[in-house]
Order: C-alpha cells, then sequence, then structure tokens
C-alpha cells in the first residue's frame, strides 16, 4: 500500500510517500481501509521533533511510528477475532496511528460508525480538534446555559469546533477572526463575531464568563481584562512548537496565583467524547468545517499549510 513515510525530523522536506506493508491486525483490531485523514497542529509538531523533550515519548533520533496521521475516516476491511461491534463494509471514524495511508487499523474501540449525515472527509475532522474544543468548554471551563463564551481564533480547526459546541451547551458565543472569515464563523452559530482587524476585544466594554484563547496574540494579564469576575481565561494557543511549550509554563505559573487563569491540561481521544461528538452531529448542532482537501501525495504541502495558521476550519487528507 501506499503511505506517507517519516524517517528523521524536520520540515515538510522529511515527508515521503512510499510503497510500505499492509498493517496485520491483531484479535482486538480492525483494519481500515482509508478514505480521508484530517490535519491538526499536532501533526507538524509531531513531523519537527519540537520541542525536544516530547521526543522522549515520540522517539529521540527519529519518530517511532514512521507513518503520521492520527485523525482518520473510511470502511472497514477485516476484524480480529475478538472484535464484536463492527463488521467488514462498516463506514467509521475515530483515531489510529499512520492514518496518512491506503490502510491503518487500532483496536475497535477507537473507531465509531460513521454519522450518515456527513462524508468521510467531515468524519475525518472529528478528531483532535473536536475533542480539544469538547473538552475545554465542558471539563476545562464547564459551560453552563446562558453564559458568554468568547473564542479568540474561531475560524482554526479547534475554533470551529469551539463556536458549535459551547452553542449546543447553551452559551452566548462570540467569536474572533480575520475580516475573510467573519460570515464563516456567524454561519456556524457565533451570535457575536469581532473582527480582530478592526476591534481588540481586550479594550472593549463587553466581559465574558469563559474566554478560549486558540491564538495567544495577546498576553494573558491583558486578554483577562475581558473576563467578568468570576471568569475564566484558558489558554490554548501561542505557538506550533517551542513557543506553545513556554507560553503552556507561563499558563501554569500563573494559574498557581492567578484565580481567573485555568492551568494547562492533557488533552486526549478517548471513545466517549467520539461518540458525545457523534451526537451532537446527528444532532446537527455541530458540522465540521474543511478548509480544503488535498491527495495523499500532498500531505507534505497540506501540512505546511496548517502549520501556517492560516487554515479557516479543518484541512483533509483524501484517499
Amino acid at each position: 500500500m501506499q503511505a506517507i513515510v517519516q524517517d528523521r525530523y524536520g520540515s515538510t522536506g522529511v515527508l515521503a510517500i512510499k510503497d510500505v506493508d499492509k498493517p496485520e491486525i491483531a484479535d482486538g483490531e480492525v483494519l481500515v481501509r482509508v478514505r480521508a485523514a484530517s490535519i491538526h497542529v499536532g501533526d507538524w509538531i509531531l513531523m519537527t521533533g519540537s520541542p525536544f523533550v516530547m521526543r522522549m515519548a515520540t522517539g529521540l533520533r527519529r519518530p517511532k511510528n514512521r507513518v503520521p496521521g492520527t485523525d482518520v475516516a473510511g470502511t472497514v476491511e477485516a476484524v480480529g477475532k475478538d472484535v464484536n461491534g463492527l463488521r467488514p463494509g462498516d463506514e467509521v471514524f475515530g483515531w489510529c496511528t499512520g492514518a496518512f495511508a491506503e490502510y491503518a487499523c487500532a483496536p475497535e474501540d477507537q473507531f465509531v460508525k460513521k454519522p450518515a449525515n456527513l462524508t468521510f472527509e467531515q468524519a475525518a475532522a472529528v478528531g483532535v480538534s473536536a475533542s480539544t474544543a469538547l473538552q475545554l468548554l465542558r471539563d476545562d471551563a464547564k459551560v453552563k446555559p446562558g453564559q458568554k463564551v468568547l473564542i479568540n481564533g474561531a475560524s482554526g480547526g479547534v475554533g470551529t469546533f469551539a463556536v458549535q459546541i459551547a452553542k449546543a451547551l447553551g452559551a452566548e458565543v462570540t467569536g474572533v477572526t480575520s475580516t475573510k472569515n467573519v460570515e464563516m464563523v456567524r454561519s456556524i452559530g457565533a451570535d457575536h463575531v469581532i473582527d480582530y482587524t478592526h476591534e481588540d476585544f481586550t479594550t472593549g466594554e463587553r466581559r465574558y464568563d469563559v474566554i478560549i484563547d486558540n491564538v495567544g496574540n495577546h498576553s494573558m494579564a491583558r486578554t483577562r481584562r475581558a473576563l467578568t469576575r468570576l471568569g475564566t481565561l484558558i489558554s490554548n494557543g501561542g505557538g506550533h512548537a517551542d513557543g506553545k511549550l513556554g507560553r503552556t509554563v507561563r499558563t501554569m505559573l500563573e494559574s498557581m496565583v492567578v484565580r481567573q487563569q485555568a492551568g494547562p491540561s492533557v488533552k486526549t481521544q478517548n471513545r466517549d467524547d467520539l461518540v458525545a461528538l457523534k451526537g451532537f452531529v446527528e444532532a446537527g448542532a455541530v458540522t465540521p468545517v474543511i478548509d480544503r482537501t488535498y491527495p495523499l501525495i500532498q500531505t507534505p504541502e497540506a501540512i505546511g499549510h496548517v502549520a501556517a495558521g492560516h487554515a479557516a476550519g479543518t484541512v483533509v487528507i483524501t484517499i
């Protein structure tokens, strides 16, 4: 089968399309014929191997997993003998190791049947970005109906999901984005949209119960000025690699002394959240926003586009 392969860390030039062996499934695993896979900033970070401390888990000199990619949608090709809930031919979405390939495999509980109202491309986008948005709003911020929530960076992968999930949780949502994405952010449910090229939300009079900052373009102290007295800032931005690590450390330190600053937390994909997101999708509350699609061979260009920070929604690889 064809797959994107990475044998060293670096820029997009370290990625190449090669013929590799099709994965062999264990008793509790599912083999999926990949139809689409999405890209998020984490794929760029894993490709570059920066910050270096990350390599303690991913491989010191080279990636442990030669085929990158996690978020996937496709058709079940084969199942192990201990798999009970899925059968060949089922259309599924979920996460795995090695999504940027014609075939991928993972344990059964990492896949859920695809909602009928989503394409494979849309289903592949319901991955890390959607799970992150859900956990930020539901678990970290504990958003309640009637609260005022601001999403800074509302047009990105996490941002487009955050706007819709916050609305589904009953919040009054304000999205901050650039001029070209104002109408898109409004179309996915934002009650108010701020064009940051014309207005700075940190200097306005409006106050928010929760701010999800996916950008990090202001200091945390300045951003907290836009909170209510009991409001919470959740800092989820600040760069793609070393810059993001530095901001994470500052977030941790400030959260120890500033009540309005939430501390950093680890976001992981899990089946319960995947099922919850499927419920939002089937209810019509959440629809993935696709920025653009690329064929498998153009995965390096696709990752570069995401790394540049200009994607409006999620970038998807089609296979």
